[in-house]
């Protein structure tokens, strides 16, 4: 009794509602909103931190301010949130507008004007305090698909200006502007047995467990006969009315015999805990199949702060003469819930399966540990806490190619990679990098060299060499041809390639003068807008040097005349 009443309070205590203002931030599009992802939804090696809203799969609708501020930092980049502006608030909040299409007036000029100071498509500019003010309702940008963005869609956050904590928006009153009567949908139930001795139906595997619908919307499980300690994992998601985009789920909640067990709901967190999101996931199953199965307990405890658990991390265990009735309730941010009932009874019928025998190698992981590893030219430094459990670490070296494990690991922090080379003539090693091995294909991890020896630092496990790269990139004209006249284009693209080290520097020159082209990595293009008034009346000569990471380089010269408009 004395367990449960602690229980209840700290759930108390973590998930007391706080007042946050509902009136305070309007919607950053003068469209209704549908969402296309959802607070704390579960995406690859992160939460997704913030709301997701579609733009009817355009580009360009005006992204407004969601209240009176001032702009306190901007950042383009051609990968994450692409062009993004970050406005703070008085109030103490920050919202975040990300894959635009472009800044809107005043804020566009700013971000130009420094783009070329600077020389450079990726900029990140700190304005100050009065420099550029905005009130509610006004246009800061136009919306897009920049960045790692998948679609057209504005993303949208909010943020505690001092801490940078992300608060979900659906705190602030954004739920009133997203119609959702529909309740989340659990579309798998897993059970896991847990330790060497445990059995689920007579099995040592994890299972998935069949569900029946209730009349009055539940679900009943079928009877799991269990012998020692188990954990449950579901998978589901959240829709809301007139869109059918799936969603992550808000709020889990756990009970044994009406005791709360273990729960999360997504409220806020930090940008530090987003990787935690491999630790809650049945990992090794995601790789393998692309399920999604949010474990609901820990056998190893991690620090992801929006958990909350009892003594037992969310573990059942079985008992002879103890029925158990153990509860998993899902619900939405707007308070809809689907439940299941799983009735657990003792067995003590015995496996008709093996053990699942743990593949032993010379290298017991400890992962609260330091951990070296040496052989022949490569040595590997893992840092505490790298990994979320202990394990038996597959760990060699062959003929010059490193073995680290597989990628059904989750990793939680940078591993540090030494290749010593010795034999490879001196000219020759500044093409050189460590690269990742997946069958053929070699990809590029970002390499120093002092002396001999040449580092990596990568949260990727699988093979590894030593690569040379010695071809530069290619670069083609993607709307133009040498020549002709342009004055009724708006852009200059050209398509930019590098098949094994990447692209790390662009740069054009027009007449001489440096010209801005923006960085589209998702169709391997560099486009630069006439707007930008560099061109002369008659003929242009453009002259585009692109490098690779281990500085091949290649140029492109060429010229096209123009009109002046």
């Amino acid at each position: 009794m004395k367990t449960r009443l602690l229980f209840l309070l700290l759930s108390a205590s973590l998930f007391a509602q706080t007042q946050y203002p509902l009136d305070y931030f309007r919607s950053p599009l003068d469209i209704p909103l549908f969402l296309s992802g959802s607070f704390g939804e579960l995406r690859a090696n992160h939460f997704h931190a913030g709301l997701d809203f579609k733009t009817q799969q355009k580009e360009g609708w005006p992204v407004r301010a969601a209240a009176d501020g001032y702009i306190a930092r901007i950042k383009i980049s051609p990968y994450g949130y692409g062009k993004a502006i970050y406005v703070n608030h008085p109030n103490g909040y920050t919202t975040v507008y990300g894959h635009l299409s472009k800044a809107g007036g005043a804020i566009e000029a700013y971000i130009k004007k420094a783009q070329y100071e600077q020389q450079n498509f990726e900029v990140e500019l700190f304005p100050a305090a009065g420099e550029l003010p905005v009130l509610k309702g006004d246009t800061l940008a136009f919306s897009g698909n920049t960045g790692g963005s998948g679609g057209p869609h504005l993303h949208f956050e909010i943020r505690n200006t001092i801490t940078e904590k992300i608060l979900n928006p659906m705190l602030f009153g954004f739920d009133r502007l997203i119609a959702d009567t529909r309740v989340p949908v659990i579309n798998t139930l897993m059970v896991y047995p847990i330790g060497k001795e445990s059995v689920v139906n007579q099995c040592h595997k994890p299972q998935a467990v069949s569900m029946s619908l209730q009349p009055d919307g539940s679900y009943i499980a079928d009877k799991i006969l269990v012998n020692g300690k188990v954990g449950f994992g579901i998978s589901a998601y959240d829709l809301t009315d007139s869109n059918y985009t799936k969603s992550g789920a808000y709020e889990i909640e756990t009970f044994n015999n009406g005791n709360p067990v273990f729960g999360y709901r997504f409220d806020t967190f930090a940008f530090d805990e987003g990787r935690y999101v491999n630790a809650l996931l049945d990992y090794p199953r995601l790789k393998n199949t692309g399920m999604r199965i949010q474990q609901l307990y820990m056998e190893q405890p991690y620090p992801l702060s929006l958990i909350r658990a009892d003594k037992s991390n969310g573990v059942i265990e079985a008992a002879p003469n103890l029925a158990q009735t153990y509860k998993i309730k899902v619900s939405d941010a707007h308070h809809n819930a689907i439940s299941i009932d799983v009735p657990i009874e003792y067995s003590d019928l015995p496996a008709i399966d093996e053990a699942v025998a743990v593949k032993k190698t010379s290298y017991l992981l400890k992962s609260a540990n330091d951990n070296n590893y040496t052989k022949d030219n490569v040595s590997v430094f893992i840092p505490a806490n790298t990994f979320y459990d202990d394990f038996y670490l597959n760990f060699d070296v062959t003929n010059g190619k490193l073995t680290l494990a597989d990628d059904s690991v989750p990793v939680h922090s940078n591993i540090t990679i030494t290749f010593e080379d010795t034999v490879t003539p001196e000219k020759d090693r500044e093409k050189m990098f460590i690269a990742s091995v997946d069958g053929k294909k070699l990809s590029y991890n970002f390499t120093t060299r002092k002396g001999n020896n040449f580092t990596a630092y990568t949260k990727n496990l699988g093979d590894f060499i030593l690569a040379k790269d010695t071809v530069a990139p290619v670069i083609t004209a993607a709307n133009f041809k040498e020549g002709k006249w342009l004055s009724k284009q708006n852009t200059l693209e050209l398509t930019i390639r590098d098949n094994l080290s990447g692209i790390k520097t662009y740069n054009g020159w027009l007449n001489g003068q440096w010209i801005l082209f923006e960085f589209d990595y998702k169709n391997r293009k560099i486009i630069h807008r006439f707007s930008d008034n560099i061109y002369t009346d008659g003929r242009n000569d453009l002259k585009v040097v692109v490098s690779d990471n281990v500085g091949n380089s290649a140029i492109f010269e060429t010229h096209f005349f123009r009109k002046k408009q």
